[in-house]
């Protein structure tokens, strides 16, 4: 028997010898240097140096050799080859055993050099556990140490291994156990990662060596380590680091929610990172179809997941966190708190001189829905529009002073019908504002009146309108008579081809949905004196030379920042609304100068209750849009004091809670002065009465006062007890007419009623 055992393992090691000689010189090995193994993509803050992210299907960070320190090396080596400085790269010993245990159906596991490690680690075809997969791992390991120096072979070695908790490679693992980099571990530190490569998680039959799950066996394993550092003369003794006195105390906790590669996606920077794969595409930094991908175009699918980059993004972190604590409902203290659970609010911040994204929040996770920007359904249907309703005027009035009609131009204010349509335009139920059909247009911006704004629309064409939210910034806009609302793009259509149909007149006054992201955009070119420039995530994009470990600069921002508007167009838009922070009691802190506008659409067509709210406004420092709505389906918004929201409660109060805490500490900057382009006589309303006869004395318009005409200055007192508003009719020509929701700047002096 004995006899016949001798005879059975020679004959094995005799065909295993051939099988190895004829593999080793008939395989064509792929060297380390063209595989690169997968590394997570690090997204950053402006700052460059505060994480916002961290994804990729596994979580690695390559380094070279000089970055990891000797002592470091030394406690790896000790921990799994100590014979790694003096043999060939090859346990043959292990082999052998392999190849037994296979036949007589033992345990598979068998000892391996480093240098076999990272053969099985790198290459795919060395999964199994079967003797052929010990012969291919030391052909490719023998190949290796031909190949390569020991510290090259380590190198590779150290940027593939799994140590836990998510963590590929030694500065992912430095990271995730320590909070620090490879370099600046210290050698009982270094020692710990060695540990837990033998097993960092547990399995059936044992519990691994992370000190969080099994902290004795860990520290055993560690003190192996030690001792194996000293016996080979690696600690302890001249010129080399003293020997730890004790098992380090500085180990993190693990991370809830498991391995930590999709940091960022579960927190309101999730849909920036959606942004930030989006603007990959569109940069040409990856590519959407296997033919054309490149070594340096991935996939985009992949790029973020796979491709290691590191990305510094626009978004400032102060700006950013007041956004998040005055919008998100979670948040302690911010203005959603306690209110009913159906309410919804977003923000997006621009810095209007670069286009920026300085602070975006649609909402708590990436994987969600986007309430700020587009969303796509199964269908490939886009969704994410809102009503903007008087917040859009701005567009409208610019396009007017464009078309030359001036500020002081007088228009129709009275409810009508349109000719053709059965829908009767008012303003928030107001059949007759103060100002009758001699309303000026910048009375009825502040007084958010429909009526002047249909008038305008329908006589300077609704493509005009269009065009003007286009050149501004917005680049979609819902039609809101098909179910579901579809997406039109502005970018590549001419609103001569869409307007009136389906974009009708009422397009004057907010009917159709933008995204938020949109909106600040257009907000921004405004606050930029009618220069446009693209909003954006992305400031510079890294990717790592495997050979040299450098961070190579494969994108950097590009502003093309473009006059789109006449700057005395816009200066004109401005002086109207700087006055609107005071008309809806939203004054910036210390005397800042804003420029603001609300906005507020109805629930549906046949109802009084409101569906959206919005308050954009500005500084020329920096351009927001707040909006309030539902949480999925469309319910009316009411505040917890059944209050109905409108743009001058909720969404004001975020928008000056936000900007006060945006801008604190930065200097006051004024707006330039009018311009006061068009021409006065160009409206179709009436001309204006003569002034009131004085009765009351002391007051405006009384002895001993100051005439105060309604009807050119918004502030006077009112004794109609009308509120104007933002009211469109009812059901009738493309898109619905609608009800348009209700109150439109109403004023401190009128009747507290809701407020656009």
């Amino acid at each position: 028997m004995n006899l016949l055992i001798a005879g059975f393992a020679v004959f094995i090691m005799l065909a295993g010898i051939g099988v190895v000689g004829f593999t080793y010189y008939s395989t064509n090995v792929v060297l380390p240097d063209e595989i690169t193994p997968p590394q997570a993509t690090t997204l950053y803050a402006f700052d460059n140096k505060t994480i916002i992210a961290k994804v990729g299907d596994q979580n690695r960070t390559l380094v070279t050799i000089d970055q990891i320190p000797q002592y470091v090396q030394d406690a790896v080596a000790a921990a799994e080859d100590r014979n790694f400085y003096r043999h060939s790269g090859v346990d043959y010993k292990g082999i052998a055993r392999a190849g037994w245990n296979n036949l007589s159906g033992g345990d598979k596991q068998g000892a391996s050099t480093i240098t076999q490690q990272y053969a099985r680690n790198a290459y795919d075809n060395l999964k199994d556990d079967t003797y052929a997969r010990k012969v291919k791992e030391a052909i490719l390991a023998s190949k290796l140490n031909d190949e390569y120096t020991k510290p090259q072979i380590m190198q590779h070695y150290l940027n593939v291994i799994y140590f836990g908790r998510g963590a590929y490679g030694i500065e992912a693992a430095a990271q995730t156990y320590f909070g620090k980099s490879v370099k600046n571990l210290k050698p009982d530190e270094g020692a710990v990662l060695a540990a837990l490569i033998k097993q960092p998680e547990p399995s059936a039959t044992h519990q691994g060596y992370d000190p969080a799950v099994n902290p004795t066996a860990a520290q055993d394993r560690w003190n192996y380590v030690i001792d194996g550092m000293v016996k080979e003369g690696w600690l302890g003794v001249a010129g080399k680091p003293e020997r730890p006195a004790e098992y380090p105390k500085t180990i993190k906790a693990p991370k809830k929610g498991g391995i930590g590669v999709d940091f960022g996606v579960d927190t309101p920077y999730g849909n920036v990172i959606n942004y930030v794969r989006q603007e990959m595409r569109d940069r040409g930094l990856c590519v959407e179809k296997d033919a054309e991908v490149t070594d340096t175009k991935p996939r985009c699918s992949q790029a973020l997941m796979a491709g290691g980059y590191r990305i510094r993004t626009t978004v400032d972190t102060k700006i950013q966190a007041a956004a998040v604590e005055t919008a998100q409902r979670k948040s302690k203290g911010s203005e959603l708190a306690g209110q009913p659970s159906n309410l919804m609010a977003a923000v997006v911040a621009i810095d209007p001189t670069t286009g920026r994204v300085l602070a975006y929040y649609g909402g708590d996770n990436g994987t969600g829905t986007d309430y700020a920007g587009k969303n796509t359904d199964s269908s490939g249907a886009i969704s994410g529009g809102h009503s903007p309703g008087s917040s859009f005027k701005i567009y409208t009035l610019a396009a007017a002073l464009k078309e030359k009609k001036s500020l002081e131009s007088r228009w129709k204010g009275k409810a009508f019908t349109p000719e053709g349509t059965k829908f009767k335009v008012s303003n928030a139920g107001v059949d007759n504002p103060s100002c009758g059909n001699s309303c000026t247009l910048k009375v009825s911006t502040l007084k958010s009146l429909n009526v002047p704004f249909y008038y305008v629309t329908e006589e300077i064409g609704a493509d005009k309108v269009v065009d003007m939210a286009k050149q501004a910034g917005v680049t979609t806009m819902w039609r809101t008579d098909t179910v579901p609302a579809k997406a039109y793009d502005l970018t590549k259509t001419d609103p001569k081809d869409i307007t009136p149909e389906p974009f009708f007149n009422v397009v004057g006054y907010g009917q159709y949905p933008i995204t938020v992201l949109d909106h600040a955009n257009g907000v921004a070119t405004f606050a930029n004196g009618g220069v446009y420039n693209k909003a954006h995530f992305l400031y510079s994009v890294e990717k790592q030379n495997p050979n040299t470990g450098k961070w190579d600069k494969v994108y950097s921002e590009k502003l093309d920042s473009k006059r789109r508007i006449d700057k005395g167009v816009v200066d004109d838009v401005t002086s109207v609304l700087k006055d609107y922070p005071a008309a809806v009691n939203h004054r910036l802190d210390d005397g800042r100068k804003a420029a603001s506008k609300t906005g507020t659409w109805e629930l549906k067509g046949d109802s009084s209750d409101n569906g959206d709210a919005w308050m954009i406004g500005y500084t020329p420092q920096l351009a927001t849009a707040v909006w309030v709505g539902n949480v999925k389906d469309r319910k009316p918004l009411l505040l917890k004091d059944k209050r109905k929201v409108s743009g001058a409660n909720l969404p004001g109060d975020i928008w000056e809670r936000f900007m006060n805490e945006a801008l604190k500490g930065k200097p006051k900057v004024d707006f330039p002065p009018a311009a006061n382009v068009g021409d006065a006589d160009s409206g179709n309303g009436e001309a204006p009465p003569p002034p009131p006869t004085p009765d009351l004395p002391g007051l405006p318009g009384g002895p001993g006062g100051q005439p105060c005409d309604p009807l050119t200055n918004p502030f006077c007192p009112r004794n109609d007890g009308n509120a104007g508003g933002n009211t469109p009719g009812g059901p009738g020509r493309p898109g619905n007419g609608g009800n348009g929701g209700n109150g439109g700047g109403l004023l401190p002096s009128l009747p507290p009623s809701n407020r656009d």
